[in-house]
């Protein structure tokens, strides 16, 4: 074999069968346009060259621009030993640890914008400024605003589906909560085959993430990039809720991430000196100067591409222009349990019936993608309060201003917090292992998922079961990548889901009735006094439930033996190769809890799967067990 290379130029090596003459002309190489840039091999029985092309791999974004403004750009095919599609949860943190190696390249495609504009916190406070969340929330600008097909049990409601796109993903847009979910969760995962995905093997990852204010211990981080606080508003009512828990019955537990879930305590939150602390700012921004990570935005990657079943790149759309990039080592899939089962529909990988009624061609039958689609239903449990002590004034215009100006000069306040700082987990009934309902307190009332204004002085607890039944899908609308996909995920389709929700409605207004609130309670606004009966409770939540924003699941990991699995436990794509899934999508069942911060563990964990590092493991944690099960509390 001869070896002809320009001295510092590695590539993706794809090998392209013809003539020398017909592949090298004036010595430059056709395909890249670099010059003697081939590996040239000679059939000896036919006499055919084949030559070994290399792309030109970028390691920069100077180099990057270079070879795009080349008076033969339109011919190179840049290419990076990493492509990692979407730059939410998950991809700002495999950006960040892939280009940990100096040796390897890495290109971060998101279809959003940067989440700052013109380099600037305070012109982009939408996002910024914790207070200001319900923005984002109700317009399209940061936010793919997927919607689903209405739902039989539920009235016949479309629910609202907001997930995040822009840097950082649904980390700049959520509420900012902290909560792993619980150890059983991760142990369920080992069981359902997630080799290697117990509590033991995540718990390390969660530390490794952290830097928590009040410092590390054996449950906490104390050195990560992630920022984690605690609330500083020390609000009355959040005191009372939790005085309340306790009256009720139910422990204090004073880290709801650590050793005792369950109970009634303060809430962890990503916020860091007033200011939201998504995984942009975590993990992406401080490494921008890294000369060998590549960022891009406004792409809308719209197909993964195949060499047989081989991911060699991805193809997308910026700026009305399609554009293709390869990956000399992997294309990983970070775009969250809605875009990723998406993409792998588009571009051949799913029900091959599904594919084939869209003339889709088939690269792999994978049955599993869009399927097992999993998500939080809560409802919110409201009563009028009888001192002016709630968020109700602060959202009048005046105050609104006066907010927004403190934050926006020293990042202090009622704009440097969600409000969301107390919460808990109980158990809904007798032999229950561990919490199954979540309570979020807020000082505040929330109508319309923010989207009307709060009418009166009112508080209210953010409720719902933690581990539905109900199991939904989701599927391709049509070829087009930009049609939104139909959502079904099947919302209270099983008779248990709605018996936790009756219970989380009674359990939520016994807590409520405590001494605590005395002094506080006004009139129920929600459900309302007139609501009792069990078949009135039912009522009200198939007409008030929504989504808490916690999809997840459609690209289940598991055993290859598992017909469903999509993902094996090294987050690979099973039956293809240099192709992996690393996101909530991945999830084999949604845990008991938010979802941001064990997205962030599992890319942690994934970037050191793929990186060839040993796991971190930590066995023989504690973790708490009630003193019965006989019991509800």
């Amino acid at each position: 074999m001869l070896l002809l290379a320009t001295k510092g130029l590695t590539g993706a090596g794809r090998v392209i069968t013809g003539t020398r003459q017909g592949l090298m002309a004036g010595g430059m190489c056709q395909f890249s346009s670099l010059r003697q840039c081939t590996v040239v091999h000679m059939n000896r029985n036919t006499g055919q060259f084949f030559h070994v092309i290399n792309h030109y791999r970028c390691f920069s974004a100077k180099a990057a621009l270079q070879n795009a403004s080349s008076p033969k750009a339109n011919q190179k095919t840049p290419s990076y030993s990493y492509i990692i599609v979407g730059a939410g949860s998950a991809g700002c943190v495999l950006a960040n640890r892939l280009s940990e190696d100096t040796h390897e390249s890495v290109l971060l495609l998101e279809a959003g914008p940067k989440d700052m504009f013109l380099g600037s916190l305070r012109l982009s406070w939408k996002i910024h400024m914790p207070a200001a969340l319900t923005y984002n929330l109700c317009d399209d600008k940061y936010n793919w605003y997927y919607h689903t097909l209405p739902q039989a049990q539920m009235n016949n409601r479309v629910m609202y589906w907001p997930r995040g796109r822009v840097w950082g993903g649904s980390s700049s847009l959520n509420a900012m909560v902290y909560i792993r979910g619980h150890a059983e969760d991760y142990n369920r995962w080992q069981k359902e085959g997630a080799e290697g995905w117990d509590y033991e093997h995540c718990l390390p990852y969660f530390r490794k993430a952290q830097s928590h204010e009040l410092g590390g211990n054996r449950y906490r981080g104390g050195d990560g990039p992630l920022y984690v606080s605690r609330g500083k508003t020390n609000h009355p009512l959040h005191k009372a809720f939790i005085e309340a828990g306790q009256q009720a019955g139910y422990p204090f537990t004073d880290d709801m991430n650590g050793h005792q879930q369950e109970g009634l305590g303060w809430m962890d939150m990503t916020i860091y000196k007033g200011k939201r602390w998504s995984t942009a700012s975590a993990y992406l921004r401080p490494t921008l100067g890294r000369p060998n990570l590549k960022t891009e935005v406004g792409c809308l990657t719209t197909k993964i591409l195949f060499e047989g079943n081989v991911a060699v790149g991805v193809e997308y759309t910026q700026n009305g222009q399609t554009k293709k990039v390869y990956a000399d080592k992997e294309v990983i899939l970070s775009g969250g349990a809605i875009n990723s089962p998406q993409l792998l529909m588009l571009s051949g990988v799913g029900n091959a019936d599904d594919l084939k009624r869209l003339d889709i061609p088939v690269v792999q039958h994978l049955p599993g993608v869009g399927s097992n689609l999993q998500d939080h239903l809560e409802l919110y449990i409201q009563q009028q309060c009888t001192q002016p002590i709630t968020l109700y004034k602060a959202q009048k215009p005046f105050h609104m201003v006066k907010i927004g100006l403190e934050w926006l000069s020293l990042f202090t306040g009622y704009g440097a917090t969600a409000h969301l700082e107390s919460g808990g987990f109980i158990r809904s009934r007798p032999h229950v292992t561990h919490p199954d309902i979540q309570f979020h307190f807020l000082p505040s009332q929330v109508i319309d998922h923010g989207r009307v204004a709060s009418k009166i002085e009112a508080y209210q607890v953010h409720v719902g079961p933690m581990r539905s039944t109900s199991i939904g899908w989701m599927k391709l609308k049509s070829p087009n990548p930009l049609d939104h996909p139909i959502l079904q995920p099947n919302y209270l389709s099983t008779d248990i889901d709605v018996w936790e929700f009756r219970e989380s409605v009674k359990l939520s207004r016994e807590i409520f009735a405590q001494k605590a609130f005395d002094k506080f309670r006004g009139p129920e606004v929600q459900p309302g006094p007139h609501v009792q009966s069990d078949a009135d409770i039912d009522a009200f939540v198939r007409q008030k439930a929504d989504s808490a924003y916690h999809p997840s699941c459609t690209c289940k990991m598991g055993s290859p033996s598992d017909p469903m699995a999509v993902v094996d436990p090294s987050t690979r794509v099973l039956g293809l190769e240099r192709l992996r899934v690393v996101d909530a999508s991945i999830m084999p069942s949604v845990v008991s809890g938010n979802l941001n911060a064990p997205t962030i563990m599992i890319a942690e964990k994934a970037a050191d799967i793929i990186r060839g590092h040993p796991p971190l493991v930590d066995p023989g944690v504690p973790v708490y067990q009630p003193p019965t099960l006989d019991k509800q509390r």
